[in-house]
């Protein structure tokens, strides 16, 4: 469940999150339960656990995309609670099992995204390129990226997309050294002030979230 009141911009005023409850259940296995966590701006979180724990299907509940079995999810920005319809103007998300369109280029790809999701102010298609060191394939069909690059794309998408609160499931999947350099310093450059939440099991991809929630803490045997 999702209240709903407010249509205040998602770039002006600082946002929450606050799940109540919250637990996923499939057909007669809990997945999770009983969560219960409040998430503001300005915040980095990690979500830790085993294979299996939830980890991925509770950003996937955060995100809108996967409904709840139990519990609500209340997003607010100063003392408004935002319209529920217009939930996904607030957030973007990667995840190793989202796609990309491969038939697109960087170029294509990246004008169609703004048009549902523009970028942070002073950033254009060509700047974002640069920034993950994608100019080179500019104009390249994605489906001959290779895996890291296609994974420099995704994380373009998110972190220069104007939303307060963004969703990182693996983000340094298939990156090499530099990948991982290039994705702490955008994080450390133009995501301050967001809700951030890492799903991982790697120190590497959330070393710089100050609060880490393990999913192990939460009851799964019903």
């Amino acid at each position: 469940m999702v209240e709903a009141l407010s249509n205040v911009s998602p770039k002006t005023a600082a946002m929450r999150i606050e799940l109540q409850h919250i637990g996923k259940k499939y057909i007669h296995q809990w997945a999770f339960r009983k969560f219960s966590y409040a998430f503001t701006a300005g915040n980095a979180y990690a979500i830790t656990g085993s294979n299996g724990s939830g980890k991925s299907t509770l950003l996937q509940i955060i995100a809108g995309s996967l409904l709840a079995s139990e519990g609500k999810i209340i997003f607010g920005q100063n003392t408004s609670i935002v319209n529920a319809e217009k939930i996904y103007q607030y957030i973007s998300i990667t995840a190793p099992y989202l796609d990309i369109i491969e038939e697109m280029t960087p170029v294509e790809f990246l004008r169609f995204h703004t048009t549902f999701k523009p970028f942070i102010p002073q950033q254009t298609i060509a700047t974002v390129l640069e920034a993950v060191a994608l100019t080179q394939a500019a104009n390249k069909q994605i489906r001959y990226f290779s895996s890291g690059m296609k994974q420099r794309l995704k994380l373009a998408q998110v972190l220069f997309s104007d939303t307060p609160i963004m969703l990182l499931d693996e983000p340094c999947t298939n990156l090499d050294k530099a990948g991982i350099d290039m994705y702490h310093q955008l994080i450390d450059t133009y995501a301050k002030n967001k809700i951030i939440i890492v799903s991982s099991n790697d120190p590497v991809e959330y070393n710089f979230c100050n609060q880490i929630i393990c999913m192990k803490d939460f009851n799964v045997n019903g």
